[in-house]
């Protein structure tokens, strides 16, 4: 999952808070490791998680935690945080692996419980009125069909006005097949029962080879006995490999007593979280797994086709923690940007060619992977932040300032001739430099003081690429990888104060040097640099 989903946002800023007084510390304590797990459970409870989701998680981490490994161990602090993380992955219901760095993407088709087998297979969405079902059944055919699989769409709900003309028309954009019911005349339907739907769309399927049917299913405002006797019948006619609950992430606890009520009547396979765009406090998410022992599998986090992505527990948890999801900026990099192009653009770095068509050319790369706040955080740049005294909540605001800055600095460079974006000094130190700025200016609509600012804070970075440039090129030389993480630091730092660019320098993310005193070296003997060997 790429996008940071917005649910989590105030959540994840608290818990990283909390944690950081732990963090590094060579002791903890039972009154410290009670008085962090206080402060947890009364964010988990401002965020909407349920009460019994709250208790069970605090009880297994307080537990764990009050072991004489943890205790006596080295990096007490440490050892907490992963407990909390394990903690976190359970309760969004998956299991810590081993070996996560190398968790490959899963399939949807997998994710949602269908065989590879050719054979055809059902699956029911289910949930209440307003949860998303209808765009959520049109996105699963969405991206199914680009995983080769060749879906029909199925109305339900033959109840709510403009239910069935609301799929087909999504399944039009969708361009996937649709079981038409509607009545000749346009008046009613041509179907009068589950078992009258059920076996016209598998006539339909059969005619038109669909390997899977989707059955976009009724709702009510609130669980009632006529909509599960009418689920429970179309269930049995049915079949179904796969029953997804769809869960609206803005009722917060609510999901669980929804979640409870299906699962329990019907039983669910999976749930699908809609709307995670939407700045809600995290609650459902961490509630409904609770509640039905099933796993959350997908997640819709917008209003396009193809804004539906498989939830992985262990990422999430990993960003809620403020530890970034590399695995998933990989994935959406591998699908966003080109590769002759990014190979272009390595080229030219390499060569030390970093001027503002080179910066613009990368600046358009990152955009297709999301915002300057999203990547950063992805990457886990924002833990370490909250290690040198930059807070969450001053984070946002510290990536916002830098993110509008990149928006400036790509107009400004637009405005420039192709010959300026290539000779650097022409706005810096040549005689025409104040003309060529005047112009400039006038042609962006920016001020004087921006055009100003981006020619300082470019020839910074630019002494910084510089040097990674030949880095590039001896690391791939020696089949090593490029650490993306100076480059982020590097645009973030001019926003810092000098304290911040300090830590920053420490942690390896910005150029410079930084004192360390623990460590001597004797004459003649070379520090050692990471990520080579001799």
């Amino acid at each position: 999952m790429l996008l940071f989903i917005a649910m989590f946002d105030s959540l994840s800023g608290n818990l990283q808070d909390t944690l950081q007084k732990l963090r590094g510390q060579d002791k903890i304590t039972e009154a410290n490791i009670d008085s962090s797990l206080e402060e947890i459970r009364r964010q988990l409870l401002e965020a909407d998680v349920s009460l019994k989701a709250v208790k069970l998680f605090i009880s297994r981490v307080r537990r764990e935690a009050l072991n004489e490994k943890v205790l006596r161990g080295v990096k007490p602090g440490e050892q907490f945080i992963k407990i909390v993380y394990e903690a976190l992955v359970e309760r969004l219901g998956g299991q810590v692996e081993v070996d996560s760095d190398k968790q490959q993407k899963v399939p949807l088709a997998e994710t949602i419980g269908l065989s590879s087998d050719s054979g055809t297979q059902s699956m029911l969405l289910l949930g209440l009125q307003g949860a998303g079902k209808t765009t959520a059944a049109a996105k699963l055919a969405f991206n199914l069909k680009k995983e080769g699989k060749n879906p029909l769409l199925v109305p339900c709900d033959l109840q709510r006005p403009a239910a069935v003309r609301q799929l087909q028309i999504l399944a039009e954009q969708a361009e996937v097949d649709f079981l038409n019911v509607i009545a000749a005349d346009g008046k009613g339907y041509i179907v009068k029962s589950p078992l009258e739907l059920s076996k016209l769309a598998k006539t339909q399927a059969a005619a038109n080879n669909n390997d899977v049917l989707i059955f976009d299913t009724a709702g009510r405002l609130q669980v009632d006995t006529d909509l599960m006797a009418e689920l429970l019948l179309l269930e049995k006619q049915v079949a179904a490999s796969s029953k997804l609950l769809v869960i609206d992430s803005l009722i917060g606890q609510e999901a669980a007593n929804v979640a409870d009520s299906f699962h329990t009547q019907i039983g669910i396979t999976g749930i699908m979280l809609t709307k995670m765009d939407a700045d809600t406090r995290g609650g459902a998410a961490l509630s409904v797994v609770e509640a039905t022992g099933q796993p959350i599998k997908l997640a819709s986090t917008g209003e396009k086709l193809e804004d539906l992505e498989v939830f992985y527990p262990d990422r999430v948890a990993s960003r809620l923690l403020g530890m970034g999801d590399v695995l998933s900026l990989v994935e959406r990099a591998e699908e966003q940007i080109n590769e002759e192009e990014s190979k272009k653009l390595e080229a030219e770095l390499m060569k030390g060619n970093f001027n503002y068509e080179t910066f613009l050319g990368f600046q358009n790369m990152m955009s297709k992977l999301g915002d300057f706040g999203q990547i950063f955080q992805m990457m886990g740049m924002g833990g370490m932040l909250s290690q040198f005294g930059l807070k969450s909540a001053d984070q946002g605001a510290v990536l916002s300032q830098t993110q509008n800055k990149m928006v400036k600095f790509k107009i400004a460079i637009n405005s420039m001739t192709k010959q300026e974006r290539k000779q650097v000094d022409l706005l810096a130190t040549d005689t025409t430099a104040k003309s060529r700025r005047a112009r400039i200016t006038r042609g962006s609509g920016l001020k004087e003081a921006d055009i100003d600012q981006l020619i300082k804070e470019f020839g910074q970075m630019s002494k910084t690429f510089k040097k990674i440039g030949p880095m590039m090129s001896m690391m791939q030389q020696s089949g090593g990888q490029m650490d993306p993480k100076q480059m982020m630091g590097q645009m973030a730092g001019a926003s810092m104060s000098k304290q911040q660019q300090k830590a920053m320098k420490a942690k390896g993310m910005l150029p410079g040097k930084a004192k360390n005193p623990g460590v001597k070296m004797k004459k003649g003997v070379k520090p050692a640099v990471k990520g080579f060997r001799d």
